[in-house]
């Protein structure tokens, strides 16, 4: 791609348009009253620097280009007010190509119809002056040339601009399509083998034992189908010692749920281990029937939240007269509740 740099075109616009003040300088001996003429320049100058200066937005502001409309009305009627003849040997006429250097300069910063409403102002003015002719001898049909092509090319970098948004929208739409996809293969991949690692051996079981499963047995299956479960759900909840714990807290009659929920995303490795770590020695040392692991969105403090539930009605209530069916608040004791910080907070 090659660019252009902008300080470039504005110095550019301002040498033509330094160059037509030039002109009215030099034709300064045409006019016998030089006030109105003097003015018109002053203002082509005024507009110009305004239309030229720095600005962080390309697009001219509405107020602008009305003023360098205006600038086309009032410029041309102060020097035609104070030149009705212009000798052959002067640029006294300078007004017709500055208001149309001026209307290229409104056209190529976006404001296209302000321009050909600027250029349609000079040719009106300029054919009450001098007539049809005057459109040829006083470059005006060369000024409406130069603003159609400002028009021409600011509609076509237009397009241009908003093509290449497209396709950079549809390269990265595509780019993370791809990258999904990539991720649930891979993924995916990652999951069957360790399923296929985890059930293969009682598989072999089932299959040496022609599906005549001892209750034992049977209890690892449900065991290992709840393992696997909680390599699906758990996901980051999960290392070597959580997985030890687990399956030891679940043979000792422990319903476990493990629901990740993309809160520990944000862990680099050494802060997830250590959470994880924690998580592990919670589950060793609570005797609970229910156990609610679940991670904490990021932006808390906490990483993952455990819970331990046990049911009340374990016999002793029922004889002492509590009848939990009438009591739903109280259905269930809370043996743990454990909040495990993202941060290693000191004692």
């Amino acid at each position: 791609m090659i660019s252009v740099p902008r300080y470039l075109i504005v110095g550019l616009a301002a040498v033509f348009s330094a160059y037509h003040v030039l002109l009215a300088t030099v034709s300064l001996w045409v006019p016998a009253d030089k006030g109105p003429y003097i003015a018109a320049m002053a203002l082509f100058a005024i507009a110009t620097a305004i239309s030229l200066w720095p600005s962080k937005k390309a697009r001219m502001p509405v107020w602008m280009a009305a003023f360098d409309v205006a600038i086309a009305l009032v410029v041309p009627l102060l020097v035609t007010s104070v030149v009705h003849k212009v000798p052959p040997d002067s640029y006294a006429a300078w007004h017709t190509a500055a208001i149309g250097t001026l209307m290229v300069i409104v056209s190529t910063r976006r404001r296209q119809w302000f321009a050909w409403v600027g250029i349609g102002i000079l040719i009106i003015e300029t054919v009450v002056w001098s007539g049809f002719a005057g459109l040829v001898t006083y470059g005006v049909i060369g000024s409406t040339v130069w603003v159609a092509i400002a028009f021409a090319l600011s509609l076509s970098l237009a397009s241009a601009d908003r093509d290449a948004r497209q396709y950079a929208l549809a390269e990265r739409e595509a780019v993370e399509w791809r990258a999904a996809q990539e991720a649930h293969v891979s993924e995916r991949q990652f999951r069957l083998g360790q399923t296929s690692r985890m059930a293969l051996p009682m598989l072999r079981q089932i299959v040496a034992s022609n599906g005549e499963l001892s209750e034992g047995q049977r209890l690892e299956c449900i065991y290992l189908e709840g393992a696997i479960r909680d390599e699906i759900r758990g996901r980051k909840l999960l290392n070597d010692r959580v997985r030890e714990q687990i399956m030891i807290a679940r043979r000792k009659g422990t319903i476990v749920t493990l629901l990740d929920e993309g809160g520990l995303d944000d862990l680099d490795d050494d802060d997830l281990e250590r959470v994880l770590n924690r998580l592990a020695e919670a589950i060793r040392d609570t005797e609970t029937q229910k156990l609610i692991v679940r991670t904490v969105p990021e932006g808390s403090d906490t990483a993952i939240t455990v819970v331990g539930l046990s049911s009340l009605d374990d016999g002793h209530s029922s004889a002492l007269g509590h009848h939990p069916e009438n009591d739903e608040d109280d259905e269930d004791r809370v043996d743990l509740w454990l909040e495990i910080p993202r941060a290693l907070v000191s004692a």
